[in-house]
């Protein structure tokens, strides 16, 4: 706001304060008129009085722009203790002040309760992932003791329970403080082939040929959640395709590309597909879809340096590219 729109504004807040100072001058002013005092005198009284309005206001107004400026500062910055505002000058101003300090503690008690009941929830559900585990493993160790062909069924399905169990654990972690990332360089050949090894049953039910590429190169990451994000990447690319293959390689410089002859993405659904929650057309057809795998790999892979992009065409397959190079060598 420039200094004309400010003077223009505390002029109409004192603007009673200066028609009452006009008032008073024109009623001296008339009375020595009266008492026939000489015009001079007369002048020269008003011009006095204009001096001292003039000093006063101009007083006012420093005053003014001063908590001006300061409350537009408090008001840009992320948070503010109460008593850095201006103290109040009348009784008007300290009432808004202690409603101001009332709506503040009230905001830190719902702060507090809503922080209490999202750490809570979090210790429920991570109770509640781990414990689920346990039939889980009884089911899969019952399934294993007959091969049949309803039970190998029955297994495939456990297997997305435990996959969508995992989804759940990660998503709890990404952002507490049990993420305990471990960086350090790692074989991507060794990682890639861990997710490749527990999705080998998949491949194998579905019939999806897998064309994997020498891969020959370190990467400066985190093992276990880079080896969850290529396990959600192969767990998308054998849900959306029923024919044809999935193909892994590395190019350079130092990207993973994980392409597939599924359905494809449409182009309509490409910019969102990284949202939380958002399933976009297939997913919407497929009705088990969370809409949660990408956003998490997205999330993660952001936190450990990398990047991730996705290039689709329906009914030809979708590509996702994986930037393993850290922001140094990317910068440099």
């Amino acid at each position: 706001m420039n200094m004309l729109r400010m003077f223009g504004c505390y002029i109409k807040q004192h603007w009673m304060g200066c028609v009452l100072f006009c008032l008073f001058a024109g009623i001296f002013a008339g009375v020595f008129l009266l008492y026939q005092q000489q015009v001079q005198t007369v002048l020269y009284a008003a011009l006095l009085c204009l001096c001292v309005g003039v000093v006063f206001v101009a007083i006012g107004f420093y005053h003014y722009v001063r908590r001006h400026r300061l409350l537009h500062r408090l008001r840009e910055e992320i948070a503010f203790n109460i008593e850095q505002l201006p103290a109040p000058r009348n009784l008007l101003e300290q009432d808004y002040t202690e409603l101001l300090e009332q709506m503040q503690q009230n905001n830190i008690q719902a702060g507090a309760k809503a922080d209490r009941r999202q750490q809570e929830m979090l210790s429920y559900y991570t109770m509640w992932a781990h414990q689920i585990k346990t039939p889980i493993s009884a089911m899969r160790l019952l399934l294993q003791e007959q091969d049949s062909e309803l039970n190998q069924q029955l297994l495939t399905e456990l297997f997305k329970i435990e996959q969508y169990v995992e989804m759940v654990l990660s998503y709890l972690r990404l952002d507490g403080d049990s993420t305990d990332y471990v960086i350090g360089q790692y074989e991507l050949d060794d990682i890639v082939k861990q997710a490749v090894r527990k999705y080998a049953p998949l491949f194998i039910r579905k019939k999806i040929k897998l064309i994997l590429e020498p891969i020959s190169c370190k990467v400066l990451t985190d093992e276990k959640w880079l080896v969850f994000v290529i396990e959600q990447l192969l767990s998308n690319a054998l849900k959306y395709t029923n024919v044809g293959e999935i193909h892994i390689e590395v190019v350079s410089p130092r990207t993973l590309v994980i392409s597939d002859t599924g359905i494809g993405i449409a182009s309509s659904d490409l910019p969102r597909v990284f949202e939380w929650g958002y399933t976009g057309y297939n997913g919407r057809a497929d009705k088990r879809a969370t809409g949660i795998g990408l956003y998490l790999c997205r999330q993660i892979l952001t936190k450990l340096g990398h990047t991730i992009s996705i290039t689709s065409a329906p009914g030809v397959g979708t590509t996702v590219s994986v930037g393993l190079e850290t922001r140094e060598e990317l910068e440099q």
